[in-house]
């Protein structure tokens, strides 16, 4: 599937979060947000990305923007992941890769010479209503944080 692109309405979705609930697109709506999606729950680049999410918690805060992180693991990995790494960045299990399929993330890797379908790491920012007005693919870990923030400022403003 495509990758969703600026201008695109964000698919809709409800995931399981680390309290239990579900988060779903509509708890995002009325404020700015980012979407980011990470292969794998304690690699060192997945691991870097989170943790630079969960420092700049107090700055999105700040900003009112919204943060979640998704990867196609269990919650189990995701709670032992925030465990570990002492993160405080959300993060959604989507064991179905149902929503990084909706969003045109989930795609064929190679890796050692082995093909597999796995999470191109992206990143999107939303607006209020839902619909995506900035785009990362293919993210790369070191400085994205950033560009991140420095494009919501910009954003926020305009």
């Amino acid at each position: 599937m495509k990758a969703k692109e600026i201008g695109d309405m964000a698919p809709d979705f409800c995931l399981p979060n680390m309290q239990g609930g579900e988060t779903c697109l509509n708890d995002l709506k009325g404020s700015y947000s980012v979407v980011y999606f990470y292969p794998r729950d304690g690699t060192p680049g997945c691991t870097k990305q989170a943790k630079d999410f969960s420092a700049a918690m107090p700055e999105f805060e700040r900003l009112g923007v919204k943060v979640v992180g998704i990867n196609p693991e269990s919650v189990d990995s995701h709670r032992r992941f925030i465990d570990k790494n002492g993160l405080t960045v959300p993060l959604l299990s989507d064991t179905e890769a149902t929503v990084l399929k909706a969003f045109g993330v989930w795609d064929k890797k190679t890796v050692a010479g082995k093909m597999f379908n796995g999470v191109v790491r992206s990143t999107f920012i939303l607006d209020p209503q839902g619909k995506i007005v900035h785009v990362w693919p293919k993210v790369k870990v070191l400085g994205h944080i950033d560009e991140v923030l420095e494009v919501l400022s910009r954003i926020l403003s305009e």
